[in-house]
């Protein structure tokens, strides 16, 4: 068990929306109040999708980013800020020709996709390593492309957070660091319970912690009601841990989460009582070789 552990907050992802739960923020001054808020309560990085705030959808707009770390950074906040990577790697097969993407297919280049990190100077950036079965879509992420976004945001300054959803893709980050794209100490954070990728699950955990390169620093998250289990299992076994409502739109069963706040003091409390404490910022900079 670490003595000090990281919560990092996912406040707004792609799918959950308002509709789902009204405290979902969506606009850039709602996403920047909730990064505040969840620093607040603990949160030592925060995890950056954008949404259009007219549509509420997901959205890859700079001048969305833009103003949500201008108004992180602003505030005088102390977060470690994290933007995503993710978006532009949805691909969805025609009906009549698998050849000719379908409905619902987002697919963008390397540099459209990091195109925020050279602008913003991020702290960390997340890297998906995975391409796989995701809901009703594929999510794409060929090794060629995670090459040039390895490079890219190693000379915009951004530490990538490996995303790994599955056994295979923490051999790809191998690779990847073996060619020496990925500087050390390396990060990775272990998404379980993802349709269609580990479950969330002890036994998962333990396997995918097992496969992870000597000195890597860890964190985990299980979505739904497996969030809160899967922080206790990631303290437990010398991991830091991810909340948010990226992830999980409950503070418990049937009752909706008021906050991202809320969802990292309820994280903080279960860190503490199994004996660990909680990172600040600064702290948290130390662990994953950060400069403050």
């Amino acid at each position: 068990m670490n003595e000090k552990t990281i919560i990092s907050c996912a406040l707004t992802g792609s799918a959950p929306t308002p509709d789902k739960n009204p405290a979902v923020p969506v606009t850039p001054a709602e996403i920047v109040q909730s990064a505040l808020e969840a620093e607040q309560a603990g949160a030592a990085i925060v995890h950056i999708h954008v949404r259009d705030p007219e549509t509420a959808k997901r959205s890859m707009e700079l001048e969305h980013y833009q103003a949500v770390v201008e108004g992180i950074r602003g505030a005088g906040s102390k977060l470690i800020l994290n933007l995503t990577t993710g978006p532009g790697a949805r691909f969805v097969p025609g009906a009549d020709d698998p050849l000719v993407a379908g409905d619902g297919t987002l697919l963008k280049s390397a540099a459209e996709r990091v195109r925020h990190i050279e602008a913003l100077n991020p702290e960390i950036c997340s890297l998906d390593i995975a391409t796989m079965n995701f809901r009703d879509a594929v999510f794409m992420n060929a090794p060629s492309v995670l090459r040039e976004m390895a490079d890219r945001a190693r000379a915009a300054g951004a530490k990538p957070e490996l995303e790994v959803f599955d056994a295979g893709h923490i051999e790809l980050a191998k690779a990847l660091i073996a060619e020496d794209r990925i500087a050390a100490p390396h990060y990775f954070q272990l998404c379980l319970g993802v349709a269609y990728g580990a479950p969330a699950s002890p036994e998962s955990m333990l396997h995918l912690r097992s496969l992870l390169p000597k000195g890597a620093v860890w964190s985990a998250f299980g979505v739904g009601r497996n969030q809160f289990p899967m922080v206790a299992q990631a303290v437990l076994l010398g991991g830091h841990v991810r909340v948010g409502f990226e992830d999980n739109l409950y503070l418990d069963a049937g009752i909706l989460a008021p906050s991202n706040a809320a969802l990292v003091d309820k994280a903080a409390t279960i860190i503490r009582a199994l004996g660990s404490d909680v990172a600040t910022p600064d702290e948290a900079r130390k662990l994953l070789g950060l400069s403050n």
